[in-house]
């Protein structure tokens, strides 16, 4: 017998429905379902104002809800994951079109340069042309009722530093992990890069500060640079960093004055007797008064540990190689400038230096040094200058003090925001106290840092210097290095970063009687990649390969350094 949709009563359809109910949720669901409670309604409350609808509506409306029920566990994932699909393109939009953290923007109050002058009335009309209409007699123009407000440029003049914070930075993430800089061994390049992070501004503002927390978890093969005896071990690195600044800290065009600290606790697994604990500060403050610039910096290393890093390099990349050995060293460096407008294309500048390398229980040394140059703009961003340098280096017994003198020509060149470079060469002359004929060699130091493309960042050092033997008395070494760092964002998020550098060291005496014969050639490799979760904080891994091979075996080592590495910034 076939029941059409007006044979079924509104009981029995009230039945179908609950039992449609129960079938997907369970009984115990359908019970407690006001919808099911709803038809119920229909069905044995016929008073109601619902139980007058057609009995076959409630077939129809069965196998509705039937279609719908069987259907949900489908539709509700499918809504859900294209709603985080959306969402997560959006955030990803969002994040491309907003400046990075350390970038912050004009406050609200305060239009951009480029529409603060378009808002600024011009100046009233002369009403000459209406009185001639009136009356025959001229008369004069209706002054202002007020001068002009002086625009951005006028305010805060631009400076033809390519760092300058009036220069807009505002880009898609990209200082979000700063680019790496390539340094020299033993302290650093001091000359062609500044110590510490460069923060970056939007705004003339007078207050900064940088807070940020790195640790690393390291896997390292030779952790005594040993030849013959190769240990391996795990350690942990915490290593955090706070910088705080006052003025133009970024551009150097008007009066500041910085502070970078970073302390590093190195802890590990197995061996805690190799644990160590090292502290990076730089102090740095410049005043500017018309045509008297002056610039001083004093940098501080307390290390306990054989590798000689700085706040650019806190993996190891440049190892002591003339200790070759886990040893406790502290430097200190001093650096003063003094540059004077002669005129408009020509200004002098005095340099002092004094670097201080303390090795307790080895051989330590403390060196004072001036300096005199002439510069000559030849072009609005190209400055050559030629000068000289003299100084005196005290040196632990048995080792001879010494005396040197250098002729340097320099050029520094700021082609845009994008490229810099800063170069200087000549040649030393160094006196040993009459126990040694002098010493001739040349000397020279280059920085460069070019920026090509949004998210690609290069950076190059290289130099010659002359140091004393902290470790080999009576011998001073001369050491030529070359390293360079590369960063390439990819994909918003992701940094792929390379370094690589050389060194070569050839030790001479410093006292006719002895023969000194060692030569040293060091290398090392790291690639890296960190991945920017958030803006305030990244996650990488690299890997570390450094090498000495010496001509003296047992000053030979190798090691190999495995890493991940997390950072949080503030």
């Amino acid at each position: 017998m076939r029941i059409t949709p007006k044979q079924i009563l509104p009981a029995e359809a009230a039945c179908f429905f609950r039992r449609a109910m129960m079938a997907p949720f369970g009984v115990k669901a359908a019970e407690n379902s006001s919808f099911a409670s709803f038809f119920s309604l229909t069905a044995i409350c016929r008073q109601t104002t619902l139980a007058a609808m057609r009995p076959g509506y409630a077939l129809y409306i069965h196998r509705f809800a039937h279609m719908i029920v069987g259907r949900t566990a489908v539709l509700l994932p499918a809504i859900f994951f294209a709603a985080v699909l959306a969402a997560q393109a959006q955030e990803s939009v969002e994040e491309v079109a907003l400046p990075p953290w350390s970038e912050p923007t004009l406050p609200s109050g305060e239009p951009a340069p480029s529409t603060q002058a378009s808002q600024l009335a011009p100046a009233p009309e002369p009403v000459s042309s209406v009185a001639e209409q009136v009356s025959s007699t001229p008369v004069e123009p209706v002054p202002s009722s007020a001068e002009p407000l002086p625009s951005s440029e006028q305010a805060f003049p631009s400076s033809a530093n390519p760092w300058s914070p009036s220069t807009n930075y505002t880009a898609a993430a990209t200082t979000a992990i700063p680019p790496p800089v390539a340094t020299g061994p033993y302290g650093g390049s001091y000359n062609a890069f500044p110590a510490g992070e460069t923060v970056y501004s939007g705004e003339p503002r007078r207050f900064h500060y940088l807070l940020s927390l790195t640790v690393r978890g390291v896997w390292d093969d030779n952790i005594f640079l040993s030849h013959t005896n190769k240990v391996s071990g795990y350690y942990f690195a915490i290593e955090p960093v706070i910088t705080i600044g006052w003025g133009d800290i970024a551009g150097h065009s008007r009066s500041y004055l910085r502070l970078d600290y970073m302390p590093s606790a190195i802890l590990f697994v197995d061996h805690s007797d190799q644990d160590a604990f090292n502290q990076f500060l730089h102090l740095e403050g410049g005043y500017s008064s018309g045509r008297l610039t002056l610039t001083l910096s004093q940098d501080i290393a307390l290390l306990q540990s054989a590798n000689l890093n700085s706040f650019y390099d806190t993996t190891g990349l440049w190892a002591n190689t003339d200790a070759s050995a886990p040893t406790r060293s502290n430097i200190f460096y001093t650096r003063l400038r003094a540059d004077y407008q002669l005129t408009g294309k020509m200004f002098l500048q005095g340099e002092f230096d004094s670097p201080s390398y303390a090795y307790p229980g080895n051989i330590s040394n403390y060196t004072v040094s001036g300096g005199l140059y002439l510069y000559y703009n030849w072009l609005p961003k190209l400055s050559v200058g030629i000068g000289g340098t003299f100084g005196y280096t005290w040196v632990d017994d048995p080792t001879t003090d010494q005396t040197f003198e250098q002729i340097n020509l320099r050029l520094n060149y700021e082609a845009t925001a994008k490229l810099s470079l800063y170069a200087s060469g000549g040649v030393e002359f160094r006196q040993f106290d009459g126990n040694r004929n002098t010493y001739d060699s040349p000397v020279f130091e280059v920085g460069v840092a070019y920026h090509p493309f949004s998210g690609t960042n290069i950076s190059l050092a290289a130099g010659r210097r002359i140091y004393a033997s902290g470790y080999v008395s009576n011998q001073d070494f001369g050491t030529t290095y070359v390293a360079a760092r590369f960063q390439q964002r990819l994909f918003q998020r992701v940094y792929f970063g390379l370094g690589a550098g050389y060194e070569h060291s050839n030790y001479f005496a410093t006292d006719r009687d002895i023969n000194a014969t060692r030569d040293d050639d060091y290398w090392f490799v790291e690639p890296s990649v960190d991945v920017l979760i958030t803006r305030w904080l990244t996650a990488g891994i690299y890997y570390l390969h450094r090498e000495d091979s010496s001509n003296e075996d047992f000053f030979s080592w190798q090691d190999n350094q495995v890493g991940v590495r997390a950072t949080v910034r503030f």
